[in-house]
């Protein structure tokens, strides 16, 4: 007998463990699947991911599956963590899929120190991250710089950083695509975009977003942890952050220009914040160009608050950031589609992968996993709360076949920034974590830290447990946080 769930009307059906499908019915192009336990399901369930999953399967030229991660929550149209493929040829690309903070992601930059050498430097060291990197709403950044050096990050990547003293060879060759997409053009993002990204190339941002001292707790596979450079006791910087204004002016140019020129298709979808361009018209080219400028954009704003995290921490210890071994782990892209090709039917296919709150996850063999960690799999970087422990995992040998090589990108809220603000004080969370956890906060404002109070977000260690299990990623460590600063 079939095991199902019953989500007002939305009746999905257990296919194996941590695997729950939406059949096709009523328009779906194809069904729809949600990988998660049974708890994770009732959470998912609680806002409108599900049917925001469900109208996902609508957009033309969709492959296999609509997918959910087990960290999945309600985004705008798309779901975050939600994966989507679309024929290169014969299907879409949306702009709503991909998300308004083009390149959202998340990199982990290693030290030689252990938590010994932190212990009793913690407030110098957060109140000393906090001046340095720009964080809230607004301009202020690492450079603040003219239209013309940002149209050359928009096309060059990490390349620009490199050359301009903010990077080594080796950032570049242990970060997904090395920094630079290529088919990045500058001339596909407007002045608009430009003019809000000129003062903002190195900073945070706000909402969820931060910087965080954290020390590897546990090691699951020594093997991996090893080629990774991890061990236990070890210091590690977590930078979560994207492409700021001018990728949310890029995402929004783009809807607007969909809605005038490809209203017919638009009129289909069941959700207009799905909004698509078919594949193989100049938009959907114009749009591909310019999202790939937007990543190049994020991946130098991630460069340079690592950077100014090395002189941070030279400063705080009195030595070299390179006597600190403060090497890059890996950077990845939540909020991006690529051009891959994938095994459909037995044949290969290029399709347009659309991961929104999802991580890339290529295991171990794939061609396009960086050489320093091909015999492993790639990197894949899962942040908790500020309470909760992160996660390394590499890309599992199943990621392929069940999710386009893909995994969660985080722990998922359960709340909305505003209830999350009615029910929590930032003060009273931030000397809890003091007190209780030895976690010493520093933002902006008491709403930002009440916004990411651990409470508001899903059990990370549950979501990671699914990701292992259904061989996604697997569990290399886990981290937990020294320290945090916020927009």
């Amino acid at each position: 007998m079939t095991t199902t769930f019953d989500a007002d009307g939305i009746v999905l059906e257990q296919v194996r463990e941590h695997v729950w499908e939406l059949p096709q019915e009523d328009g779906m192009r194809v069904p729809a699947r949600v990988l998660a336990s049974e708890s994770l399901l009732e959470e998912i369930s609680e806002d409108r991911t599900l049917e925001q999953l469900r109208n996902a399967t609508h957009l033309p030229g969709i492959t296999n599956y609509a997918v959910c991660m087990p960290d999945g929550h309600q985004g705008y149209g798309f779901p975050v963590g939600g994966v989507g493929a679309m024929d290169a040829e014969n299907g879409c690309i949306s702009p709503g899929a991909v998300g308004y903070d083009i390149n959202c992601g998340v990199r982990m930059m290693k030290t030689n120190l252990t938590y010994d050498d932190v212990s009793g430097l913690e407030r110098e060291l957060v109140d000393a991250l906090f001046e340095a990197v720009p964080s809230g709403l607004g301009g202020g950044g690492v450079v603040e710089t003219g239209v013309d050096t940002v149209e050359q990050i928009l096309e060059r990547g990490v390349d620009w950083a490199l050359e301009a003293g903010y990077a080594v060879e080796d950032d570049l060759l242990h970060c997904e695509d090395e920094g630079v997409r290529a088919g990045a053009d500058a001339s596909m993002v407007s002045q608009k975009a430009k003019d809000r990204g000129k003062n903002q190339v190195g900073s945070l941002g706000s909402g969820n977003h931060f910087l965080e001292v954290q020390r590897v707790t546990d090691v699951y596979d020594d093997a991996v942890a090893e080629a990774f450079g991890l061990e236990r006791d070890q210091i590690v910087v977590l930078i979560h952050c994207g492409s700021r204004g001018l990728g949310h002016q890029t995402c929004n140019d783009y809807l607007r220009k969909i809605e005038r020129q490809h209203g017919g298709l638009l009129d289909q979808l069941p959700d207009k914040e799905l909004a698509a361009a078919p594949a193989g018209s100049q938009l959907a080219e114009e749009y591909y160009a310019a999202m790939n400028a937007a990543i190049n954009y994020a991946w130098v704003n991630r460069q340079l608050i690592m950077h100014r995290t090395r002189e941070v921490f030279a400063d705080v210890f009195d030595r070299p950031w390179e006597s600190m071994e403060m090497d890059l782990l890996y950077d990845v892209a939540h909020n991006i589609a690529k051009k891959e090709v994938h095994e459909v039917d037995g044949e290969d296919r290029e399709l347009y992968v659309h991961r929104k709150g999802a991580t890339r996850a290529f295991p171990a063999g794939h061609p396009n996993v960086p050489a320093a960690y091909r015999d492993v799999g790639q990197p894949v970087i899962i942040p908790g709360s500020m309470g909760a422990g992160s996660y390394v995992l590499r890309g599992g040998e199943n990621s392929l076949d069940l999710t386009f090589g893909s995994t969660a990108h985080g722990a998922g809220r359960l709340m909305s920034r505003t209830q999350a603000k009615n029910e929590y004080w930032g003060e009273d969370v931030r000397e809890e974590l003091e007190s209780g956890q030895g976690i010493y906060v520093k933002a902006q404002s008491g709403a930002t830290v009440a916004e990411e109070a651990p409470g508001v977000y899903k059990d990370v260690d549950e979501v990671v447990r699914v990701s292992d299990e259904l061989g996604i990623g697997d569990k290399v460590v886990r981290t937990f946080p020294v320290c945090n600063i916020k927009g």
